[in-house]
């Protein structure tokens, strides 16, 4: 293939087996396509999540579940590029996982019945619930110091966050745009969002 390789990851291990019992043995006899990166090739699904929760960021990742909204899945997806502590779904337990391209394996997900139950779960543990609309009064992320410890929640595409999210969220902020549409993709704005707080806090050279 003119673009890149015909398939991804590595085939089988050529060679002995390291006996690290991190190591896959189905893996390392038919080889490893998962989209990983190249230091988890032939790790267990266990041996990988063991290791993230070593380095996971304090930003959690919360979105609501009214409509079967289709942008969850990226959510997770970007969560997971970016080491997100956790994942929320607040509101129906079922979601479509399509575009997670199996990330959410990846991620602590939690579910919550609605948005005040997840400000008691976050209160409990010391996070700062900051809500992603542009409402009147938010505050613009370019200029908003966002807390450490924060869980970014996120509305349903189109009509933004629930009256009760608002409520419960301890503040509000809005991306800068400057065209003509109204808002910007659910989950574009959560990547937005979350590389916010990378630049904020995360270690770059490590």
């Amino acid at each position: 293939m003119p673009h890149g390789p015909p398939e991804v990851g590595v085939g089988p291990w050529v060679g002995a087996w390291p006996t690290d019992e991190r190591y896959d043995e189905r893996l390392l006899r038919e080889g490893d396509r998962r989209n990983v990166v190249d230091r988890y090739r032939y790790w267990t699904l266990e041996a990988i999540v063991a290791d993230l929760d070593t380095r996971r960021h304090d930003f959690h990742v919360a979105i609501e579940n009214w409509q079967h909204d289709f942008n969850i899945g990226t959510v997770v997806r970007t969560a997971n590029a970016f080491l997100a502590a956790e994942v929320h779904i607040v509101g129906n337990r079922r979601w479509n996982r399509r575009g997670a391209m199996v990330t959410d394996r990846y991620q602590h997900l939690r579910h919550h019945r609605d948005a005040a139950a997840l400000a008691s779960y976050l209160a409990e543990r010391g996070v700062a619930l900051w809500g992603i609309d542009n409402l009147p009064g938010s505050v613009p992320l370019e200029t908003a110091a966002l807390p450490r410890s924060v869980c970014l929640l996120l509305g349903q595409e189109g009509p933004g966050l629930s009256p009760q999210a608002r409520d419960a969220c301890e503040a509000t902020f809005s991306i800068a745009q400057f065209g003509s549409t109204r808002s910007i993709n659910a989950s574009a704005a959560a990547a937005v969002a979350m590389h916010a707080w990378i630049r904020t806090y995360a270690d770059l050279p490590g």
